[in-house]
């Protein structure tokens, strides 16, 4: 697809040439917004070789003279729920590209509604920082509604942190992918039906994100065993130079038991024995859960916010998590 939506500009699909490019526009504009950047190639390049990623209709390129000036992305939940990544340098803001991406952004999402169930609500999905002003009023002026907000928490360490606590006969281990990878991974949505906006997840697209990565460390999977049981996860990772605790969770027979700050903190102390002073995670700004009073109790700070927006492209059935069940 070429479409010329001005005499300025040229969009078109990227090919897997053109993934330096598209990392280095991440990493201005990151740059740009918080200072840094943690954006890596492999992120990007995991993304456009996902199982059910397709460089060729899921993203778009808009280039000026021969220059990469803005860039977005597709991805999708049981056509059901659909995101779109956007991005823009910020020399080039407010000059149109944001609406022009976020208008291909619709008309990809609405193609996915003839695949989704009968009768259920479909709905568009878009993020940013919340001191990116152009886009935001992008959003807000393409019809999108502000829904949600998410931190990036870190914490930095100058000492060993404290020593976890772990609720009786619970022990920790470290993953081991012949015994562990399906039951973590149904550990994984059992637990995460508790937060919002959650949908049944896809295996093959999870374990193509996690262990068949490259830079995949199973002695940074901590699993809170109880018998035969896990209890909770904590499924860490690095990014960039940091240490990242990517997925953290308790089931709900475990909760309020002190095991998610057990194994935040143990979390913490290999990074620090592993040299690495910092460590990150994102999480919903209005958790369902509490993680981000717990994270805070830990010593995390708000580092970066980011604004989620929402667009109904079709009424009907919201099958995604919006409250935790009252038993």
């Amino acid at each position: 697809m070429i479409d010329n939506f001005s005499m300025d500009f040229l969009v078109r699909h990227p090919m897997m040439s053109d993934l330096e490019a598209v990392r280095r526009l991440f990493e201005v504009c990151d740059i740009a917004e918080h200072g840094t950047s943690d954006f890596t190639l492999d992120d990007l390049r995991t993304l456009w070789q996902g199982p059910t990623f397709n460089l060729a209709t899921d993203a778009w390129m808009v280039i000026a003279g021969d220059r990469l000036v803005g860039y977005a992305d597709m991805e999708h939940r049981q056509h059901v729920r659909t995101y779109a990544l956007m991005s823009v340098l910020p020399e080039f803001a407010g000059r149109g590209i944001e609406e022009h991406l976020l208008h291909l952004a619709e008309e990809w999402a609405q193609r996915q509604i003839p695949l989704a169930k009968p009768g259920v609500r479909v709905t568009l999905f878009s993020w940013c920082s919340n001191l990116n002003n152009t886009a935001q009023q992008a959003l807000l002026q393409t019809g999108f509604q502000e829904v949600r907000g998410s931190w990036r928490m870190e914490i930095g360490m100058s000492q060993a942190p404290v020593a976890p606590e772990w609720p009786d006969q619970v022990t920790v281990r470290t993953f081991v992918a012949e015994r562990d990878i399906r039951t973590v991974y149904a550990a994984i949505e059992e637990a995460f039906q508790d937060h919002w906006g959650h949908m049944e997840g896809n295996f093959d697209e999870w374990k193509h994100w996690t262990i068949d990565r490259e830079k995949f460390d199973p002695t940074l999977w901590f699993l809170a065993i109880d018998g035969s049981d896990i209890a909770g996860f904590s499924l860490c990772t690095y990014q960039m130079d940091n240490g990242w605790v990517d997925t953290l969770a308790v089931r709900r027979p475990w909760r309020r038991k002190g095991l998610g700050m057990a194994l935040l903190r143990h979390s913490f102390g290999e990074f620090y024995r592993r040299g690495k002073n910092k460590v990150g995670l994102d999480v919903d700004s209005m958790n369902l859960t509490g993680a981000t009073r717990l994270y805070e109790r830990a010593g995390m700070h708000v580092a970066r916010t980011y604004i989620s927006y929402e667009k109904e492209l079709r009424a009907g059935v919201e099958l995604s998590t919006q409250a935790i069940p009252i038993s």
